[in-house]
């Protein structure tokens, strides 16, 4: 390869690279860089490596955004930013929790997920089968500057949420959240209940969904939505909301 065709190959490179994303090995292979020339750009402070097997432009800073943005661009994966975290994304959520500084993302249960994409610390993955992540019209683009990412739209994030409580989620601060969304849309809440495989996050929806009195719930057919049989305890010490059989925060029953 002469000087030009390499100084167009690592222009090509460059201007083709998002700041703040990564790329694995595997993706620069794929696309014509072999290791030599990864490490001769390494050695000439084009890029640098980000971890093991992955490479970031050099002196480039990348957050669990850019990382989330390689791995969906490279793979069809059902791995998004979820929960909570879509929801603060959105702008829904402004309290202060225990959990401020976690990112969630969430993923299908059947999928596996490499160990790089730990790579920061406030990532939790969450995997689980309650919540269909199979249809588009349950996911939004995020503009995170550079690029766009794949997460969770308000109503699926909801009840990504709901799925957290207790452990990992307060339900004083779901609850106030949900209290925040006025604009939820009733045919996508449908079809996500219907589907939703959690009778406890179905109930703990509807309950504190009815509790705010939105518009949009007036719309939902809950004949439709199979909310099991039994008792569900979300929370210890709490009292039991008899209408959807869970016990739930003492000021928040009756």
């Amino acid at each position: 390869m002469n000087d030009i065709s390499k100084k167009t190959k690592i222009n090509q490179l460059i201007s083709n690279w998002p700041k703040g994303t990564a790329k694995t090995v595997k993706e620069l292979k794929e696309s014509g860089y072999t290791p030599q020339l990864l490490k001769i750009y390494s050695n000439s402070k084009w890029i640098e490596l980000f971890s093991r097997g992955i490479y970031k432009l050099y002196n480039d800073e990348v957050n669990w955004q850019g990382v989330l943005f390689g791995f969906q661009k490279k793979k069809a994966t059902t791995l998004h930013a979820g929960g909570k975290t879509a929801l603060t994304l959105k702008g829904y959520s402004h309290y202060i929790s225990r959990n401020e500084n976690k990112v969630f993302l969430f993923n299908d249960r059947k999928e596996n997920i490499p160990a790089w994409i730990k790579k920061f610390d406030q990532i939790k993955l969450k995997r689980n089968e309650v919540l269909n992540y199979s249809r588009s019209e349950n996911f939004t683009l995020y503009n995170a500057g550079n690029f766009h990412i794949i997460i969770s739209t308000p109503e699926l994030a909801t009840m990504e949420m709901l799925y957290l409580i207790p452990k990992e989620q307060s339900f004083d601060e779901a609850e106030k959240i949900i209290e925040g969304l006025t604009t939820l849309r009733p045919k996508l809440v449908q079809s996500l209940l219907e589907e939703c495989n959690s009778v406890k996050v179905k109930r703990l929806f509807l309950f504190i969904a009815e509790k705010h009195n939105h518009e949009w719930i007036k719309e939902l057919n809950t004949d439709r939505i199979n909310l099991g049989s039994g008792k569900r305890v979300i929370v210890d010490d709490g009292m039991l909301d008899k209408k959807y059989n869970i016990t739930v925060p003492r000021e928040y029953a009756g």
